[in-house]
């Protein structure tokens, strides 16, 4: 194995050094006294074999930042992918990643990518193998190409994340590298670590380099005006955020008048069930190292700051509210790191957020809390959070991760009381826990046991997101890894999952009993393949009619296929598939989903996509009121496509489209029982009808970027959205959903980064 870098980097203090110049050119004598790396292994498909073309790397310490070089040999039988991608985008390509715990405690990393065609993305790393792409950092980087490969340089700056303070002249950091080859979805690594295993960040290579410290004042006003097309009339505002970071261990976060404009559109959502649709946040302010405050329970999307709560709707029903300001501050005490936030909202319906987040690493085991507070005033509630995470790191095979969490919630009701208002208060507490353990036996096989209870009066999303509380979850799982295939094999490596799920609620009611096969596999030609097969047995819904009677299925399954081929020629794809019984019906009825997306690239900065998709649900139920349910044959009809044009290194036009039809015709109505059979009926309420309806979404997003995270945005966008009470058929509802126009906007914003 390597030796320690500690030895270069600190026999380096005694020579001269050279000022690194970021050209994407690695000068001998600007890297002699670095430390070479030039054993890399595959880490995809998970073998440890050999690196199929050589790849080495350059690292050392230097007072303006963490630096790296990659050299990356590439023969002709590996062909190149040098096509434009836009920031934080995935996509299969010959790239190179560079991740940093700049503490060294497996808490928070991040990482850094650069591929051939000098694309870049930056990720916040947290709960060792979660990664969020929404942070984006300022760090230099450059590539140039040759005939034998291509060669990368990178500059981290030592302010780009807080980090606890060093003790002496270095500082452990957890280190890994690695390299991507587009054309065939191989990847070495200079450390045995990947995010497909229960550790990943734990697994960085604990290095020691120099100790440095950068200090740095930003501020990037901002104005934005915006153009409505259909109401008429222009809005013009302006505001700034301030970044300041006295040292390594403090970092302050503010924002006043923040402009929550839209330049990133949100995908459409038809939900008609009754778990609330989850967002994700691409606001600066909220993704500035936002990782400290990371506190998931488990359940899809979970966490107990959803950031999106903050000037999302308003109490009063008029919008969505908007923020005077906020303010963020980051840190460490010691072994002790700290976050702190608050927002306040304008105007007598605003809400007010504040959370504390407390982290510390004792060894084996790695503590937190977090405790979170909304004030609620024109509701008359105020809600408080208190949770406690716990990781312990049980030996070189078993991790455990645990919390507890306590929602205590106050409303504060007027009601006549003898003719006089009198405020009644409704108070509420009660508890969620959630716990997990991974059991790596060996390089192939893996066992996870996963437990969850969230009380029925467990409440986080005030400031939280939780799909759902009363809820008690179970699962194992055991995995078996097969990476070793046979060269003539179209697969590299599969991953075999198979689940065992039980789910009541509090009252024992069985809301689901499910047998669970996946197979995850990476194939030779750089896609990818899933497939995964769901055998439910007879369950209840006991959130169909919002709190009516719970509604009871029969056993059901499904399939789910999905394909994704990457760029041969001139053309990429992926696919899915999926058959599936549900309803009233079980499996005697079954649905059929397909999606198909080509991406046609007329160039390496130039491409255009289409995908189409069709559902077919022949038992739909869809809630109506009380416990009347109805029962609908329901079809959709859906495209989305765009075009994503590179225009140079500093210039990006994209445009996307996305419009729905969607027809339900009601095939019966009926009403759940106390015992939670259905029953036809003919309501006496409000008449139970067909439906359909149209959506749509349209946006031409021009950008240029003027210096580091300063950016215009000249922004067009267009959308509306059309229920009726009547069957239209799918197509016509597709074609007539082009000619919706309930907003139609064109807003300009310009922001500038200053660094004082």
């Amino acid at each position: 194995m390597r030796s320690s870098l500690a030895l270069a980097i600190l026999s380096a203090l005694a020579l001269p050094a050279q000022a690194l110049e970021i050209d994407g050119r690695i000068d001998p004598a600007e890297w002699a006294d670095a430390r070479h790396v030039t054993e890399f292994r595959l880490t995809q498909p998970l073998s440890w074999g050999s690196a199929p073309q050589p790849t080495e790397a350059w690292v050392k310490a230097t007072p303006e930042g963490l630096a790296i070089a990659f050299r990356n040999q590439q023969s002709a039988d590996a062909p190149r992918t040098r096509h434009r991608t836009r920031r934080d985008e995935s996509a299969p390509m010959d790239r190179v990643n560079v991740g940093v715990d700049f503490d060294g405690d497996g808490r928070t990393g991040y990482n850094f990518m650069v591929t051939l065609a000098d694309g870049i993305a930056d990720e916040i790393v947290t709960n060792e193998n979660s990664f969020r792409n929404d942070w984006d950092g300022n760090w230099q980087h450059a590539v140039t190409e040759d005939d034998a490969g291509w060669s990368v340089e990178i500059l981290i700056p030592w302010y780009i994340a807080p980090m606890r303070k060093a003790d002496g002249d270095t500082r452990t950091i957890g280190l890994y590298m690695d390299r991507v080859i587009g054309a065939t979805g191989e990847r070495v690594a200079s450390v045995n670590a990947n995010w497909v295993r229960p550790r990943y960040l734990s697994d960085f290579e604990k290095v020691e380099v120099a100790t440095y410290t950068q200090s740095l004042l930003a501020v990037t006003p901002y104005v934005v005006g915006v153009h409505d097309q259909v109401g008429g009339g222009q809005q013009f505002d302006a505001g700034a955020d301030i970044f300041w970071k006295p040292n390594g261990q403090t970092q302050l976060t503010a924002t006043v008048n923040p402009d929550f404009g839209q330049v990133e559109s949100d995908d459409l959502v038809i939900n008609f069930g009754a778990e609330e649709s989850f967002f994700s946040d691409k606001r600066p302010f909220f993704t500035e190292n936002q990782g400290v405050f990371d506190f998931g329970l488990l359940l899809d999307n979970s966490q107990l700051i959803y950031t999106r709560r903050v000037g999302g709707h308003s109490d009063d029903g008029d919008g969505p509210a908007e923020i005077a300001a906020a303010v963020k501050l980051n840190g460490s005490l010691g072994a002790t790191n700290y976050g702190l936030m608050l927002a306040e909202e304008k105007g007598d319906a605003g809400r007010s957020f504040s959370a504390l987040r407390l982290q510390r690493e004792l060894g084996a085991h790695s503590m937190g809390l977090l405790a979170t507070h909304v004030d609620r005033p024109w509701l008359q509630r105020e809600a408080s959070v208190v949770g406690v995470d716990h990781r312990w790191k049980a030996g070189d095979k078993v991790t455990v991760v645990a919390n507890a969490v306590v929602s205590d919630i106050r409303d504060d009701n007027t009601l006549e009381v003898g003719g006089v208002p009198t405020v009644v208060a409704d108070d509420s507490r009660d508890v969620g826990a959630t716990l997990v353990v991974n059991y790596e036996m060996n390089p192939r096989w893996r066992q996870q046991w996963l437990a969850m209870h969230f009380g029925g009066a467990f409440e986080i999303n005030d400031f939280g997101y939780l799909s759902r509380n009363d809820l008690n979850y179970g699962h194992w799982q055991v995995s078996r890894r097969f990476s070793n295939l046979p060269a003539n094999s179209a697969y590299s490596s599969v991953d075999l999952r198979l689940r065992a799920i039980g789910i009541d609620n509090d009252d024992g009611l069985r809301l689901q009993r499910q047998f669970r096969a996946i197979a995850q596999s990476q194939r030779r030609d750089g896609g990818d393949e899933f497939a995964q097969l769901n055998v439910n047995s007879a369950s209840y819904d006991d959130l169909l009619t919002r709190g009516g009677n719970a509604l009871y299925r029969p056993p059901n399954a499904s399939l789910n296929w999905e394909r994704f081929r990457p760029r041969k020629g001139d053309w990429s794809w992926k696919a899915e598939a999926s058959v599936s019984g549900g309803g009233l019906s079980g499996n005697r009825q079954l649905g059929l989903d397909t999606y198909i997306e080509p991406t046609y690239y007329v160039s390496d900065a130039l491409n255009v996509f289409a995908g189409l998709s069709t559902e077919l649900t022949p038992d739909w139920l869809v809630w109506q009121y009380d416990n009347i349910v109805g029962r609908y044959r329901e079809r959709a009809l859906s495209l989305s496509a765009g075009m994503n044009w590179a225009i140079g290194q500093r210039q990006e036009l994209r445009v996307k489209l996305q419009a729905i039809g969607l027809d339900a015709e009601l095939k019966q109505a009926v009403e759940v029982q106390p015992g939670g059979r259905a029953q036809a009926v003919e309501p006496t309420g409000a008449p139970v009808t067909d439906f359909s309806l149209r959506n749509l979404g349209f946006q031409v997003r021009y950008r240029y970027e003027l210096a580091p995270l300063s950016h215009l945005y000249v922004v067009y966008g267009r959308g509306g959205y059309m229920l009726d009470e009547f069957s239209a058929g799918t197509d016509e509802q597709w074609r007539d959903s082009f000619s919706l126009r309930d907003s139609e906007q064109l807003l300009v914003k310009l922001s500038y980064r200053f660094e004082l």
